[in-house]
């Protein structure tokens, strides 16, 4: 799948200030510093569509962003970090759920996992509920880079384990060697309905 343009289009915290639901939306939920910029940025082809951050948290709004004018990339806010103040924190369960629950344009969940951590109540919690809604999640595991190759086969074993879910279905990523990006871009490609790239060439005249 070729990215050619990717631009910012709005943060919201409610429904009431959605952008129109005219295009297929694929969400990226995960605990905060877990590389959720960081992968959105590389699947995009830019350095600096979502703002990165040394201080986890600092996602607080749902953010939209429109991908080739045919989808539409959401960022949800990281949970998980105990330095976000408890207000905020609060409010981050109920907009997240809001928005899974509502949006009739979502096709599917991109859940963002540390490859060097195991998953905790909040991702396994998650999983089970998109799966009760019918939502399809696509697990990646990133930071594969600050891992051995068998380290690494070790971690994604592991994490399947935990999941309950079979270790081929979780994706491995890095953004450093950009490991895993057309998997990635191909799944949310077949998510979203969209033609894959050999299929396009085979239809051009």
């Amino acid at each position: 799948m070729i990215i050619k343009s990717a631009r910012f289009i709005k943060s919201a915290p409610d429904p009431g200030h959605y952008p129109e639901a005219t295009l297929p939306e694929i969400a990226f939920a995960g605990r905060s510093n877990v590389g959720k910029s960081s992968l959105i940025n590389t699947l995009v082809n830019r350095k600096r569509l979502v703002k990165t951050s040394s201080t986890p948290g600092r996602t607080q709004l749902i953010n939209f962003f429109d991908v080739n004018d045919v989808m539409m990339f959401v960022d949800l806010p990281g949970y998980g970090y105990a330095r976000v103040p408890e207000a905020i924190r609060k409010t981050w369960g109920p907009m997240i759920e809001t928005y899974l629950s509502t949006r009739a344009t979502l096709k599917g969940v991109v859940l963002i996992l540390d490859i060097r951590r195991t998953p905790g109540t909040e991702e396994r919690d998650l999983l089970a509920w998109l799966d009760r809604r019918d939502i399809p999640a696509l697990p990646v595991l990133t930071k594969v880079d600050k891992l051995s190759k068998t380290k690494v086969m070790q971690q994604q074993a592991a994490i399947a384990r935990d999941l309950g879910v079979p270790p081929d279905l979780l994706t491995l990523f890095s953004a450093k060697t950009r490991q895993g990006r057309e998997a990635v871009l191909g799944a949310i490609a077949d998510r979203c309905g969209l033609t894959p790239p050999a299929e396009e060439e085979a239809a051009a005249p």
